[in-house]
């Protein structure tokens, strides 16, 4: 037999470094498509706000994707996906650099990035439900502390390895799960968009409805409705990636 010909130890080493990089493509596709509805929440808002009021939108939605990237890479997923002693909260991997995610496979840089994408859609919920009753400044400062603080506990204890309601604890033992299951939630049906709900129910108990409603004066523009589909049909694609 040749020197060249595969072992079984080759061939295994081989299906493991592929299911690695297939899983790790697969969870980059999910990403695109997750970080795709940005464009669909963007579309809309967009179509559902006074025309004055366009550009306002726009820039919260490119604020939510790019200062909250850099707010998640530096405290969010720490708190989020860390080891957590505690089982509420991270206290590692804040401000992760090149060599943190050097796996071979690129899955570790795959799982940030999509965890990312998962936070600026937690974030841009928010936007379109305070649409035009908030400055620029008291939206960042909600939208900052959301990604970086309030949606990360949520994600630790919903998925995180530890966390205290999660069913990724590893453990043969059922009593070391909540209700001897562990909640779950793989697509985030409540990890993200009930804690993005529930920001923006508080946000708008607090600032009441749009003054055009309650006068009785709120108009969309003419190319509302325009967009209002796209919004909705680039959402909806970006779902197959969310779950």
């Amino acid at each position: 037999m040749s020197d060249d010909a595969p072992t079984l130890e080759s061939l295994g080493a081989f299906d493991a470094q592929l299911t690695s990089e297939l899983d790790t493509m697969w969870l980059l596709i999910g990403t695109i498509l997750v970080f795709f509805m940005q464009t669909g929440f963007a579309m809309l808002e967009v179509g559902s706000v006074n025309k004055k009021n366009t550009r306002n939108i726009l820039l919260k939605n490119v604020l939510d994707a790019s200062i909250g990237g850099l707010v998640w890479w530096l405290i969010g997923f720490g708190i989020a996906m860390g080891d957590s002693p505690s089982r509420f909260i991270g206290t590692s991997m804040f401000g992760l650099v090149a060599s943190d995610f050097e796996d071979g496979s690129g899955y570790t840089y795959g799982s940030w990035l999509f965890q990312w994408a998962f936070a600026a859609t937690t974030a841009t919920i928010v936007s379109g439900a305070v649409a035009e009753r908030v400055t620029l400044t008291a939206y960042l400062t909600y939208s900052i502390s959301l990604t970086a603080f309030i949606y990360p506990v949520v994600v630790q204890n919903g998925w995180g390895g530890n966390g205290l309601f999660s069913p990724w604890l590893g453990s043969d033992d059922p009593k070391d799960y909540f209700a001897e299951c562990g909640v779950v939630d793989f697509a985030g049906s409540g990890v993200v968009h009930m804690c993005g709900g529930v920001a923006a129910f508080v946000g708008t108990s607090f600032l009441g409805p749009r003054t055009g409603w309650k006068e009785g004066t709120l108009s969309t523009p003419e190319y509302g409705p325009i967009f209002q589909t796209l919004g909705t049909l680039i959402l909806w694609f970006g779902w197959y990636g969310f779950n």
